[in-house]
């Protein structure tokens, strides 16, 4: 059975209202569309995107990616992207599996692979899935209908799939994740700060302390890991969950304003609108008529 029929099965069972199943398995999940989709704003963890039917475009900055099945999308920093499915439809769904990097086994096998070469590649790219990763995804999903192996096979499958990825084309920007006190790992410990607490105020000065970086050395490699400074990074995220809140759940713009830290609607309404090209009243209702329910 090939990739896209065992994605496509588990898929179509599985799929919740918002186009993801879920799998077992951690950091793997399978995505389903019915329809070309709404403009999304997201700030991914690192991941790979495996497109086995239909189109999707990614943006991130002034550069733009269109792909299609038999291609990856690898984000190996936490970037801003701004993505679209293209292609869809009821006969013919757009279908991928998505995994999350486990940044634990990057390090794992870091140590014994060998020293890697400095990373000259950008932080997302995109390129035709080659045949081992594909390969060991059809055996990782394989697993999910054979529960007593999973235990035993998962983590060897998942280690596989990082190995051949950590290996590939680009392999040299994914294991300088694991790279213990790397300049992306170092970045990825501000980032995980503030990823938990952004409703919070902005401690630039600990965050620094956390990375073991001067706070000038702190902004310019925290800049050239996200593409944004440590405010942009947290605006953002505020304003991608208020938006889900919103969207997802119903939520009025004042309380979503509030819930992830804003003490000012009018701030929150004049950001927003220069994030998403409309204040959050005409930009909800413009999600609504094109059928983005927050059922």
């Amino acid at each position: 059975m090939s990739l896209l029929e065992i994605v496509r099965r588990h898929a179509d069972i599985n799929v919740d209202r918002f186009g993801a199943a879920a799998t077992p398995i951690t950091g793997l999940t399978a995505i389903r569309a019915l329809n070309p989709s709404e403009i999304q704003f997201a700030i991914n963890r690192p991941l790979v995107a495996l497109v086995l039917q239909g189109r999707k475009r990614v943006s991130i900055g002034s550069e733009t990616f269109d792909f299609g099945a038999g291609d990856s999308l690898l984000i190996t920093a936490d970037v801003p992207t701004v993505s679209q499915i293209m292609t869809a439809s009821r006969i013919a769904p757009y279908y991928s599996l998505v995994l999350e990097l486990d940044l634990a086994l990057i390090r794992e096998l870091n140590s014994e692979i060998g020293p890697a070469a400095a990373s000259t590649s950008k932080p997302v790219n995109v390129d035709p899935t080659e045949t081992e990763v594909a390969d060991i995804a059809a055996r990782l999903m394989g697993l999910i209908d054979r529960p007593s192996v999973m235990p035993i096979l998962a983590r060897q499958h998942l280690r596989e799939m990082h190995f051949w990825l950590m290996t590939g084309k680009h392999g040299a920007s994914i294991r300088a994740l694991g790279q213990t006190d790397g300049h992306a790992e170092r970045i990825g410990r501000a980032v995980a700060i503030i990823r938990e607490g952004f409703a919070r105020p902005l401690r630039v000065n600990e965050l620094a302390e956390t990375a073991g970086m001067s706070l000038s050395s702190f902004h310019q490699h925290f800049r050239t890991v996200t593409t944004l400074s440590p405010l942009q990074f947290q605006k953002q995220l505020r304003l991608i969950e208020a938006r889900r809140q919103m969207i997802l759940e119903g939520v009025p713009a004042s309380s979503a304003a509030y819930s992830v830290g804003y003490e000012s609607v009018t701030q929150f309404t004049r950001e927003y609108a220069r994030q998403f090209g409309a204040p959050p009243v005409r930009d909800l209702k413009a999600l609504l008529e094109n059928g983005v329910t927050a059922a």
